[in-house]
């Protein structure tokens, strides 16, 4: 590998987590991005030099270049990286690159669940005192990091992001599918078919001895061809949860594997059957790569999920809010059933669509995801960068559905129109992958300026 490396928007949490593990390993690492956050706060308290603003004099002659799929190609400092001739990879080809080791690489790939089960694997391995290293998508409850190199044990752990076709780069020797569906339909132009591609492409450059781990009841996984798949799921399946039982708050069930127990009563504080499945993932692959996985039970309990994934940001006056992730309409059904198990409340979902593409596309099966909600407030679209589609817009969204309030503006604005109409028997969720993720911080702020409530 090379000894130094410049990151172009070093500040998101994925290329934040490869620089900190190559600065961890003693590599020279710089960067740039548009602002301040707390990932590069912590990346200067490391050791990184970052620049606030994009300029072509950021970039040193002798460093690999990382981008990202957002970089676009005006940018000045890619721009000045290919006069100066340095090498440019994508941030994809620069986590294939930090896997290629002597530790068995565990991968979690799939439509839905990457996120929180290559967290929970990381997290449970290390609490195990077994010394993982990783690098995932988001940041690790109680480790408080998105990132680890240790020279100590065996084990990577990554997340393996298939939504611009990248995930064809990796070559794990545990592959985890946790499910397939069409999503990022701006790159996959047919849909379901086009993502089975991917994976079939992905499969198919593994080492003949990888192990392929997918969840057998998911009817997406079920269309990928050609392999000896090691299966779990809740139905029939090598790895299976049985006795699932949700109460008092926990989540209870017995892990059988080939009909044998393997586990009795493994409990976790996560909602939802969707956690009964990524824990049982991270069970599996765990166990396939020569874990004794006994000595992870424990720890399984305390997990408490990644950020933005069910996560309770604050208290209003006793009306709790919590932000997801959640941008697809699995997704937000998952959310959504999980916050009914846990609650009696009045769910109150404040949505943000984010992708016009995506939006326009799965239309329908959005309204459906939401309509559990006892309200829906929609915000304005969150492009990421995609031009508007005439027709897509959330207030036609939001007529088509019952109990339904469009308000439009920044997050700040629907905060403080939605505030004053709280009741105390309510919870609030925000649900998307864009701006909804200062939802809390806007309504207490709102709260503080206006006294509200």
């Amino acid at each position: 590998m090379n000894k130094k490396y410049h990151f172009i928007a070093i500040g998101g949490v994925g290329m934040s987590g490869l620089a900190k593990y190559l600065l961890q390993q003693g590599f020279e690492v710089t960067g740039s991005d548009i602002s301040e956050s707390k990932y590069i706060q912590e990346l200067k308290e490391m050791g990184a030099k970052i620049y606030i603003g994009h300029s072509k004099e950021n970039v040193p002659c002798d460093s690999v270049v990382v981008i990202s799929s957002a970089i676009r190609m005006n940018n000045p400092e890619l721009i000045r990286a290919r006069e100066l001739g340095c090498k440019i990879y994508h941030r994809s080809d620069m986590l294939a690159e930090i896997s290629r080791t002597d530790k068995k690489f565990i991968g979690f790939a799939g439509t839905h669940g990457k996120t929180t089960t290559s967290g929970l694997a990381s997290y449970v391995l290390t609490k195990a005192n077994l010394h993982p290293s990783y690098v995932v998508g988001g940041i690790i409850p109680d480790i408080h990091t998105n990132a680890n190199f240790d020279n100590e044990g065996n084990i990577f752990v990554a997340e393996m992001d298939e939504s611009d076709g990248t995930l064809i780069k990796y070559r794990p020797d545990i592959a985890v599918i946790n499910n397939l569906e069409a999503d990022h339909l701006d790159f996959y132009k047919n849909g379901l078919d086009s993502v089975i591609e991917t994976f079939q492409e992905f499969l198919a450059n593994l080492r003949d001895d990888a192990k392929i781990l997918i969840n057998n009841d998911n009817s997406g996984n079920l269309k990928l061809k050609g392999y000896n798949f090691i299966t779990f799921g809740l139905d029939e399946a090598e790895y299976m949860a049985k006795n699932v039982n949700f109460a008092n708050g926990y989540t209870t069930f017995d892990v059988y594997h080939n009909n044998n127990l393997l586990l009795e009563n493994v409990k976790i504080i996560l909602p939802g059957e969707h956690n009964v499945y990524n824990t049982l993932a991270v069970l599996a692959a765990c166990n396939e790569s020569g874990v004794d996985v006994s000595l992870l039970k424990e720890h399984f309990e305390t997990f408490s999920g990644m950020g933005r994934r069910f996560q309770k940001m604050l208290t209003i006056d006793g009306i709790p809010v919590y932000d997801d992730y959640a941008h697809h309409p699995t997704e937000i059904r998952a959310t959504l059933s999980a916050m009914r198990s846990y609650t009696q409340r009045n769910v109150v979902a404040v949505f943000q669509p984010h992708r016009y593409t995506r939006f326009q596309s799965l239309w329908e099966d959005f309204k459906s995801a939401l309509s559990s909600a006892d309200r829906i407030i929609v915000t304005d679209v969150y492009a990421a960068s995609e031009d508007p589609i005439e027709g897509v817009d959330s207030e036609k969204f939001t007529s088509e559905l019952k109990n339904a309030e469009y308000i439009k503006g920044s997050i700040q604005d629907v905060a403080e129109k939605l505030l004053p109409t709280l009741k105390p028997d309510d919870i609030v969720i925000g649900l998307g992958a864009g701006t909804i993720t200062n939802l809390a911080k806007c309504l207490k702020k709102a709260k503080e300026e206006h006294q509200w409530i």
